[in-house]
């Protein structure tokens, strides 16, 4: 059988261990030369019976296998899971929830909700290049609405008006290009002029709303500013784009996954952002590889993603 194209197609296609190594070989070594993830040696023996490697040199856990160095590391799930469900996250435009992943490959809700911030640090861009040309910027609050929740929650949880109760959250875009999306502290210039500096060649054209934070951004930028309480659109002056995600992010946060943590917040971005950035040139065996070939050199465990969790306490989808 050819690579898949379809959820099925991968379904069937991964059942099968000997394809999934053979998947993973070839996006981890391209060249074909396996390298021990440990010492870096290109010595190693390959043993067919329990698909794993050993490594010449003579080193503490000289044993590997193709997980190893990799966001599957130390799980002791298939990979025949775990790719269908790395399938699943990055070609579904709302996302897929933990209890989604939980039924279609029957693993516990738990496990699932694991796996998929694991898939989600496979996603981070990390990139340090910075934007050009036209780029929009804007930011918004990501939080529950105060009319949806139960009296007695609202009493809790909402202080005042705004978006004192929420998080703020900060998004450029390069027009023809990609969206970046961060957690930011606040929406003071300090924080906002920032990210725009780290993430924006100076010289570009920086299109934003009336936010006073913004001032004292012309003389590194062309800045142009929409006022929204007059107009959304002047010409080529808009934020249309990056509204456009956000409408994405919060259908995903409210539809989907209905609960997230502001702690958890940052890596919910990371996946929408990969499926936006991707979402034309690529069909979904092209994102499912982009995602495969960014999978090495990131981990994340279940202590460092949990912090301190209490023995009965429940984890959010």
């Amino acid at each position: 059988m050819s690579e898949p194209i379809t959820l099925q197609e991968a379904i069937i296609f991964y059942a099968n261990p000997d394809n999934c190594l053979r998947k993973l070989v070839s996006k981890r070594w391209p060249d074909g030369i396996v390298v021990c993830p440990r010492c870096g040696s290109k010595g190693v023996k390959f043993n067919a019976k329990r698909r794993t490697w050993q490594c010449g040199s003579h080193h503490p856990r000289r044993e590997f296998s193709v997980k190893v160095g990799t966001i599957f590391e130390d799980s002791p799930l298939g990979l025949d899971k775990w790719l269908v469900a790395l399938w699943m996250i990055v070609n579904d435009k709302n996302g897929i929830s933990s209890w989604e992943v939980h039924r279609a490959i029957h693993v516990t809700q738990k496990t699932a909700w694991f796996m998929n911030h694991r898939i989600r640090l496979a996603l981070q861009n990390g990139t340090f290049e910075k934007m050009t040309g036209e780029v929009e910027v804007d930011e918004t609050f990501i939080g529950g609405k105060a009319r949806n929740m139960h009296k007695d929650k609202r009493a809790e949880k909402i202080h005042d008006t705004g978006g004192r109760d929420k998080t703020p959250v900060m998004g450029l875009l390069e027009r023809n290009g990609q969206v970046r999306a961060v957690v930011v502290d606040n929406r003071k210039k300090g924080v906002l002029q920032t990210e725009v500096r780290k993430n924006v060649s100076a010289g570009s054209a920086l299109y934003s709303d009336a936010l006073a934070s913004y001032e004292g951004l012309d003389g590194e930028f062309f800045h142009e500013v929409v006022d929204h309480a007059v107009e959304y659109v002047r010409g080529r002056v808009h934020t249309n784009g990056l509204e456009n995600f956000w409408s994405l992010v919060k259908r995903a946060l409210k539809g989907t996954y209905v609960s997230v943590e502001p702690f958890h917040l940052f890596r919910y971005l990371d996946e929408e952002a990969f499926r936006y950035n991707y979402r034309r040139d690529m069909n979904d065996s092209d994102r499912f590889n982009l995602a495969l070939s960014q999978i090495v050199g990131k981990r994340l465990t279940y202590k460092q993603l949990t912090g301190k969790l209490l023995d009965g306490e429940t984890c959010p989808n």
